[in-house]
C-alpha cells in the first residue's frame, strides 16, 4: 500500500459492531480514521477515542474532514436520515469524495443515491456484504460491489483490506438485489432446519445423530454447520439478528414483486422472522428461528402461524 493510499482520511458512519469492526481493521491497515458517527453519541465518542479520530457532530462536518465516507447503517430509514435530512447530509461537501455503502438496503434506495452522487459530483460505490461481525474484524469480508466500474478499480486498496473476495456485479442496484438473494436464501435454509431439528427433537431423536446424518446427505448446508448446534442448544448469540432477517427477506419479497413472481417460501420464512420481532425475540439470532419449533425450549413462545 503506497502513501497516497495510507493517507487517505475515512469517516464512518454506523458504528456497531459491524461498522466499529471494519473501522478498527482499516485503522490497523494503515488507513487513517478522522472521523466516526453513530446515533449512540456515547459509543461513537468511545470508538473515536480508541481509533484517535473525532466523533462529528453533523453529517457534514464528517463528509468535510474525510475523503472517503463509509457507511454501515440498519435500513432504508437510517440510509436516508443521513443522505437525505434537512440542513444536514453526507452530500454536503461531497463533491469528488467516494462514498462506500455497505448497508443492505432496497436496491431502489442505492439507485437514488448513484444519481445523487453523480449531481454532487461524487462518486459512489455500494458494498453489501455476505459475512458477519469476526470476517469484518478480519478482513475477511465478501462484499458484492456495484456502481461505476472506474469508482469499483479507484476503491480497490480500501476494498482489499477490508475482504477476501470482492465481486463487481455491474451497475448501481444490482450488488443490493444479489445481497437480498443471498439473504432470501440463507433465510429459508435457516427456517428449514429449524423446522428438521424441531421435528426430530419432537419425535425424541437424538440431535447430535440427526445433524450427522444432514451434514453427510442431501440436507446438508452452511446454515447447518455454523446454526444447527446453536438451535440444537438454544444458544443465540447474534451475529445477524432476526430482525435483519425479516427485513432482508422482505426486500427479497418486493423485489420478485416487482418481478411478478410468488415467492411463497421466502414468503412464509419472512413470516416467522416477523413472528418473532412480534414476541420480543428480533435481537436475537436468525437461529433463534427454532424457539418457533423446538417443543421443549426454554422460551415461553408458541407459533400462531
Amino acid at each position: 500500500m503506497n502513501q497516497q493510499q495510507t493517507s487517505l482520511k475515512i469517516g464512518v458512519v454506523g458504528l456497531g459492531r459491524m461498522g466499529a469492526n471494519m473501522a478498527r481493521r482499516l485503522k490497523d491497515c494503515g488507513f487513517t480514521i478522522s472521523y466516526v458517527m453513530d446515533i449512540n453519541h456515547s459509543l461513537a465518542a468511545s470508538i473515536a477515542e480508541e481509533l484517535s479520530a473525532k466523533a462529528a457532530q453533523s453529517c457534514a462536518e464528517l463528509t468535510h474532514h474525510s475523503d472517503v465516507i463509509l457507511t454501515v447503517v440498519s435500513d432504508d430509514e437510517a440510509m436516508h436520515a443521513i443522505y437525505h435530512r434537512d440542513g444536514d447530509s453526507l452530500w454536503d461537501g461531497g463533491k469528488d469524495k467516494l462514498f462506500l455503502n455497505a448497508a443492505t438496503i432496497s436496491p431502489a434506495v442505492h439507485i437514488q443515491l448513484a444519481n445523487e452522487a453523480k449531481k454532487a459530483g461524487a462518486k459512489i460505490l455500494e458494498i453489501p456484504m455476505a459475512s458477519s461481525i469476526p470476517q469484518a474484524r478480519e478482513g475477511t469480508l465478501f462484499l458484492m460491489c456495484a456502481g461505476e466500474k472506474t469508482t469499483f478499480d479507484d476503491a480497490q486498496p480500501i476494498l482489499k483490506a477490508l475482504s477476501k473476495n470482492t465481486i463487481y456485479t455491474g451497475k448501481s442496484g444490482t450488488a443490493s438485489q444479489l445481497k437480498a438473494l443471498v439473504n432470501m436464501v440463507m433465510n429459508i435454509n435457516t427456517a428449514g432446519l429449524a423446522e428438521g431439528l424441531g421435528l426430530a427433537n419432537a419425535l425424541g431423536l437424538d440431535l447430535d445423530l440427526v445433524r450427522s446424518v444432514f451434514s453427510q446427505t442431501g440436507a446438508a448446508s452452511r446454515v447447518l454447520e455454523t446454526d444447527g448446534a446453536d438451535m440444537q442448544n438454544h444458544e443465540y448469540e447474534t451475529y445477524f439478528s432476526a430482525a435483519h432477517a425479516a427485513k432482508d427477506s422482505n426486500i427479497a419479497l418486493a423485489l420478485g414483486n416487482e418481478c411478478g413472481l410468488r415467492l411463497p417460501l421466502a414468503a412464509a420464512t419472512a413470516k416467522q422472522y416477523e413472528t418473532m420481532e412480534r414476541y420480543g425475540l428480533g435481537h436475537l439470532d436468525k437461529s433463534g428461528i427454532a424457539e418457533l419449533t423446538f417443543s421443549s425450549k426454554p422460551l415461553e413462545v408458541t407459533t400462531p402461524l
